[in-house]
């Protein structure tokens, strides 16, 4: 019977201490632009402290040019900051925890005030209201594709050279990855799009040119959707498929999420009741997965109290359970739970008490972006702060039409 204190080892013979795992959060706090800073240092080894196996950087993207917030890290060539990622990666040194950085290209999904013309499989704008805070995208050429899939595997070989321990495809909530896999936003006739085999061709080849980089012994994980929930979207069936796919290439572990900016199930907000109150989100559709590949399957979302975590884990439901909020507002929540403290997240709703003003502000993202960056101050989280404290803070960073385009 599995137990949350175990250790697993994953198809390149890399091995986690544990089954409790951070999942991507943005940290959007680089200082100065696209430069990890001090902040990075204080906030991941408070989150190294409290024993998390696995801590998954937020995403950092592989071109400058298309970035997903304002202050998102960057790994590209020409960009001078190697430095200030080792430094981030010397964090974990005297730790048996990995950290892994997530590779991410926005696609589409990157707000006017960021870039003027996005890129996209297609160029089909996201639908309304989110075509006023994100203009219509240019589809890409042949030629393009094939940059970006460089642009991944470069990132990756730094990532390696820096000193981390892993990476992370972002391949869900709408970005450019999962862009190709969706037959919504992806309608190609060439070689990218289409029918699956297709349209999981980017996914595939960047896969493929990350292994050829770093090795048959650095490990590789992706963020999957497991499903777009929107109707003609990317599929459950679909994702299943994909995974094995993956898996068969040798990917050493597949993270399961969902949804987009379109349809934010991710962030809870739309799921039902009886989902809510059983906690993981995700969780009813991990069995499907799990039995059709052979690495690692880890779950993120809804998880909150030790008593789930160790049922879901027992029921062999899955294999590493991803935290996020619960560990912004309590970097120790995962040790507290090693050491077999009944616990329960103080991760709640989080509400202005205004639907209106709840509909133009992205409460569950700056309200926790606040506690992270609290952690890179060096200070301790604040989970009864006030959502209008966060608000105010979000509109002095980056100006309240940029604060409207925030999203996950």
């Amino acid at each position: 019977m599995v137990q949350i204190t175990d250790s697993i080892e994953l198809p390149c013979g890399a091995t986690l201490p544990n089954r409790l795992a951070k999942s991507a959060m943005s940290e959007n706090m680089t200082q100065p632009k696209f430069f990890p800073g001090e902040e990075f240092i204080h906030a991941y080894n408070a989150w190294l402290k409290g024993q998390t196996g696995l801590l998954i950087s937020g995403n950092v993207m592989v071109d400058s040019r298309f970035l997903g917030e304002p202050n998102n890290v960057v790994i590209e060539k020409g960009l001078d900051n190697f430095l200030h990622l080792k430094n981030w990666a010397k964090t974990a040194e005297n730790f048996e925890n990995h950290i892994w950085i997530q590779l991410n290209h926005p696609g589409k999904q990157t707000p006017k005030f960021l870039t003027p013309e996005p890129v996209a499989p297609s160029s089909i704008p996201l639908k309304a209201p989110l075509d006023k805070m994100f203009n219509t995208p240019r589809e890409l050429t042949s030629s393009e594709i094939l940059e970006i899939i460089n642009r991944f595997s470069y990132a990756a070989k730094i990532v390696k050279e820096s000193g981390f321990h892993g990476v992370q495809i972002h391949g869900a909530h709408g970005y450019l990855v999962s862009q190709f896999l969706s037959p919504l936003h992806n309608q190609r006739t060439d070689e990218w799009g289409g029918n699956l085999e297709k349209r999981m061709k980017f996914v595939v080849e960047i896969y493929k040119g990350i292994r050829k980089e770093v090795g048959e012994k650095f490990p590789i994980g992706i963020k999957l959707n497991s499903a777009d929930f929107q109707k003609g979207g990317f599929t459950q069936e679909e994702s299943i498929l994909v995974a094995k796919t993956l898996s068969d290439l040798g990917i050493d572990l597949i993270e399961l999420s969902g949804g987009s900016y379109e349809s934010p199930v991710m962030t809870g907000v739309l799921q039902k009741e009886s989902t809510l109150k059983r906690e993981a989100y995700f969780l009813e559709f991990a069995k499907d997965i799990k039995n059709a590949i052979s690495c690692p399957l880890m779950v993120t979302g809804g998880f909150r109290t030790k008593k789930f975590i160790e049922e879901s884990l027992e029921k062999n439901e899955v294999d590493i359970i991803g935290l996020g909020r619960a560990l912004c507002i309590d970097p120790n929540f995962s040790k507290k739970i090693l050491e077999n403290q009944d616990i329960t997240s103080e991760v709640k709703p989080l509400s202005t008490g205004f639907k209106m003003l709840d509909k133009i502000f992205p409460l569950e993202i700056i309200w926790y972006t606040m506690q992270i960056h609290l952690l890179g101050k060096k200070k301790n989280p604040q989970p009864r702060a006030s959502v209008y404290k966060a608000i105010w803070n979000s509109i002095k960073e980056i100006g309240f039409e940029g604060l409207k385009r925030v999203r996950s």
